[in-house]
Order: structure tokens, then sequence, then C-alpha cells
């Protein structure tokens, strides 16, 4: 039993990188072949043992609520027609009314905003962030490792990554000061440093472990950089109560924010399953047998 029970999903964004596309379909609805990207959110976290499932979302997307509700007539016709197989997807996809909400922000002031917008549906105990923009392909859920290792020695912790000098000014920063294993122990955090003033390479990925404290500090947090309430400028500011960890999951991590990164995690998943991968493998091998002749 873990005991993380709570799990917030922000999914409010436009995802105008996405358009036009993402005008009708909500980007967390996109599909890597036949899931969207939401579900293996919630699939990674059901399978760490959370229990709740709490999503932040815009006024103007049913389509999520829609998702993962029962779909009686759905389930009904492919009972109905021996459809076993299809019937196991459909119900896994779904989830007990009793165990998920759907609250909304109703404005883009950031994901320090989104999660203190959950704050109702949060118990006064440690919960967990999930990104869904950040899929991360594992044998063991990302967030359950995190779990595991925050059951130690608590804290604060987030999911960290070395992304080298270059790319560090896309990302908050961990200020590390010592490491314990997978565990580093930072002393703060900096939101999209530039290259050259970046405390380390170690950059925070789309999961989160945080204490209710952190939701105090957010009530009060300023616009910070791009002129949104910043989830790491509140858990810095809660480092006084709680220590900073950073975790390095095991795993490989795409940003599905992009287009490219999206496109690596489609084919990622499609190498992964047995009934895609030997046609994908054979169709890539054809395109460089042919680019290799021309």
């Amino acid at each position: 039993m873990t005991h993380i029970k709570t799990a917030v999903f922000p999914v409010a964004g436009l995802g105008t990188r996405f358009l036009p596309i993402t005008k009708s379909v909500p980007k967390e609805m996109l599909p890597l072949i036949d899931k969207p990207l939401i579900q293996y959110a919630v699939e990674e976290a059901r399978a760490s043992g959370i229990e709740n499932f709490v999503f932040v979302s815009s006024p103007d997307k049913p389509a999520l609520d829609d998702y993962f509700r029962t779909n009686f007539w759905l389930e009904d016709h492919l009972s109905s027609n021996n459809k076993t197989d299809a019937l196991r997807l459909v119900r896994d996809a779904s989830l007990s009314p009793k165990s998920f909400w759907v609250t909304h922000q109703t404005k883009a002031l950031g994901l320090g905003h989104a999660i203190w917008t959950a704050k109702e549906f949060l118990r006064n105990e440690a919960f967990a962030v999930l990104l869904p923009d950040d899929f991360i392909h594992s044998d063991r859920s990302a967030i359950g490792q995190m779990i595991e290792a925050h059951a130690r020695i608590g804290g604060n912790m987030v999911a960290t990554m070395d992304v080298g000098r270059d790319a560090i000014s896309a990302y908050g920063c961990l200020d590390v000061e010592a490491r314990a294993g997978k565990c580093l122990n930072a002393s703060g955090m900096v939101e999209k440093p530039s290259p050259e003033m970046a405390p380390s390479t170690h950059a925070v990925i789309g999961r989160y472990i945080l204490q209710p404290s952190v939701l105090d500090k957010l009530a009060v947090t300023t616009p910070g950089a791009g002129g949104e309430i910043q989830l790491t400028d509140a858990i810095a500011a809660d480092i006084a109560h709680n220590e900073l960890w950073g975790y390095e999951f095991d795993g490989s991590r795409y940003d599905c924010g992009s287009k490219s990164g999206y496109l690596e995690a489609t084919i990622a998943v499609a190498l992964d399953r047995i009934d895609l991968a030997p046609a994908l493998w054979n169709s890539m091998l054809a395109r460089t047998e042919i680019g290799a002749a021309a």
C-alpha cells in the first residue's frame, strides 16, 4: 500500500504547438497509438497504488471527463457481441466516479496556479503531480519509483534528469548539494535559468511528490518567470520546512509537448508492442534500403 493516495493532473493548457488538431481535440487526448496521453499518466499512477485522481482542466474540455466515465451502452454492446478483449480495454480506460474529479482553471496563470486550484480535493497529506506531456516509458512506474524513495526520506520530491547546459534554460533547475544514490538533495530551484547562470544541469521533469505546505506557499506566491505562478517558486519557498529532493528515475522520457518528442514517443510505444513492432521494423528497414540505393 502506498502512502500517496491522490494524484493531480494539470491539463488545462491550450496545446497551441499542436494546432490545428488541438482546436477541437485537447492535447492530453492526443493518442500514442490507441490510448491518449492522459491515460498513460493515469495508468502510471494506478500502477503505483494511487487511488484518487484530480484533473485540473478548463471549462471547454468535456472530452476528458467523458473519456474516464463508464460508457454503459458501449460496454453492453461489446459484451453482447462477445468482444471480450475490446470490453477489457474499454473498462481499463474508465475510472470509478467516486475516485476522480475534474476542476477548472479558468485563467492561464501557470502550473503553480493549476495545482492550487486542486486544493479542495487534497487532504492534509502528501500528494503526487503528473504532467501528461512528460511521457516516461519505463518497465516500472516512474511515480512509483519516486513514491518508494519518498517513503524513506520524505520532504518534497521532483523527478530529475541531466539535460546538459545547452537545454537547461527550458526547465526548472535544481541547485544540487549532495547525492544519495538516485536521490539528489537540493538547496533550491530556479525556473528556466540562462545556461551560464544555471546552478546545475539537473532539470525538473513532470513528476512531483509534494507536501500540503506547498499549497500554503502557492496561496501567496507572486507571478514569476513568464508572468505565471510557478510551482518551482512555491517548492523552493517550502525548503525551510521540508527538504527538497530530486529523483533520477529509470526510464526514457519524451517531451510530448513538442511534435518531435510526440513522434519519438509514438515510435517507442510501437516498438514495444508485439502486434506492431515487426511491421514497423520492416517498414523502417525497407526505407533505409531504398535510401541507401538512391
